[in-house]
């Protein structure tokens, strides 16, 4: 396919790049280790780095080369893998942090910035592997630098698995006691997606071919720059101005994505074209939300703007390219937008508001700080409730929560580079004990018989 471009696009995709914070946020290519399989964790381990240094070899330069060439910023060159619970299920070793660690040297071999896919999908049950890799979850990932992991608990067709909420509580809980960073490299998801290639929740599905090349875009300065031409204006026009501004985005990640694909001789797989703020300031989600009229993020009205903002990309993204996938909407990660921190500690976004927002957009509860001293079973009640929302939608949700240990409310924790620093919440401090503790299963919705 060739793409023709006038001199006015050219001009306006510049301004983008220079002034607005447009990027493709990543290229990531999804490489299945179900070949990987033995009994024998050692060579288990081998076999994986092995074919990840092997098919990854040209990733990072490939993205660089069209980074220069076409003067488009490419943030990350990342790589997901088939979910290491079924990988690694022939092993008999209780701990898979040894595959993990694999992963991660694995990672810095190739040069990538992550790697997705130390997960597991249990959202109607636990096999034998399941169990392994998510209680190695602490250990592996606190002592792994690239590695990002993920359990999907629920699904609108299963529901919703509450002894794996119960558990990821828990599991989180002792991550962040170890290190809280660990936790920011952690996805509960329900509903999750194979294609999806931002981190932490990106993994290769078992539906995908061999290997594939996923690209997500982002653009969120671009929006708020279109959004600044229409003040004023009502929402049909400030909805017509998002489609548009999403389709040029989208328009630049399919050309990389395609270009990607040729010089690696992989197949392309989709184009996320998810909004993913950054700590920049001109970067932000809620800024875009702001532009709409709101005095700040989180005060009423924040969630039909973010649903305007959310249907808008999806429909001006589809136009642009001929697979589209991932998540694609608008992400709303606090410690990432500067907005949302902002909005958060003036005490105009609470942990309430955020759930609200997350019916409507991408995926969830991201990147949020909470008390050091709350409960396991809080933060499984907190996931049970955002679970329950993906489930009942039908659509993905996630909690990427991080206890903030030795902080309380209105301090602060810093991650460093597009992780940021977030603000610790409050939460309520009403307890869910008894209600974690009953665990089974919460029971797909009618909306799940649809055969």
């Amino acid at each position: 396919m060739s793409y023709v471009f006038d001199t006015a696009e050219i001009r306006q995709t510049i301004d983008m790049i220079s002034q607005q914070h447009l990027d493709v946020r990543t290229i990531t290519m999804g490489i299945s280790l179900q070949d990987c399989a033995h009994e024998d964790i050692g060579r288990c381990c081998e076999k994986i780095y092995d074919k990840i240094c092997f098919t990854a070899r040209d990733l990072v330069k490939t993205g660089c080369d069209i980074e220069s060439e076409f003067g488009i910023p490419i943030v990350n060159k990342r790589i997901s893998v088939t979910p290491i619970s079924i990988v690694a299920a022939s092993c008999s070793e209780e701990d898979y942090t040894p595959v993990a660690l694999a992963l991660d040297r694995a990672a810095a071999e190739t040069g990538v910035n992550f790697i997705g896919g130390f997960s597991a999908l249990v959202q109607k049950g636990f096999t034998t592997s399941d169990l392994r890799l998510i209680r190695s979850i602490p250990t592996a990932l606190t002592e792994t630098e690239l590695v990002c992991g993920s359990v999907n608990v629920a699904s609108t067709k299963a529901g919703i698995n509450m002894d794996a909420v119960k558990m990821m509580g828990e599991i989180i809980r002792k991550t962040a006691e170890i290190n809280p960073m660990g936790c920011a490299k952690l996805v509960v998801f329900a509903n999750a997606v194979e294609d999806n290639p931002f981190m932490a929740g990106a993994f290769h599905g078992t539906g995908e071919g061999e290997c594939v090349i996923n690209v997500g875009v982002s653009g969120p300065g671009v929006v708020a720059a279109a959004l600044r031409e229409c003040e004023g204006k009502p929402f049909d026009v400030v909805a017509e101005t998002i489609k548009k501004t999403a389709f040029k985005i989208t328009r630049m990640g399919q050309l990389v994505a395609r270009e990607a694909s040729s010089r690696l001789g992989v197949p392309f797989g989709i184009v996320d074209l998810s909004l993913a703020p950054t700590p920049a300031v001109g970067d932000s989600v809620a800024e875009i939300l702001e532009l709409m009229g709101l005095e700040k993020c989180g005060t009423h009205g924040t969630t039909a703007a973010l649903a305007l903002l959310n249907d808008a990309v999806k429909k001006g993204g589809v136009m642009a390219s001929s697979h589209v996938g991932g998540l694609s909407g608008a992400f709303i990660p606090v410690s990432e937008d500067a907005g949302m921190i902002s909005a958060v500690e003036s005490n105009s976004l609470t942990i309430d508001k955020l759930e609200a927002m997350t019916c409507v957009c991408s995926v969830g509860l991201d990147m949020i700080a909470v008390p050091g001293d709350t409960p396991a079973s809080t933060i499984s009640a907190i996931i049970a409730d955002e679970a329950s929302i993906g489930m009942i939608n039908t659509k993905t949700t996630a909690v990427r929560i991080i206890p903030a240990v030795g902080r309380t409310t209105g301090g602060r924790i810093d991650f460093g580079g597009l992780l940021g620093s977030a603000p610790v919440m409050p939460l309520h401090t009403g307890s869910a004990e008894e209600f974690i503790a009953r665990g089974g299963r919460i029971p797909a919705p009618m909306n799940s018989l649809k055969n």
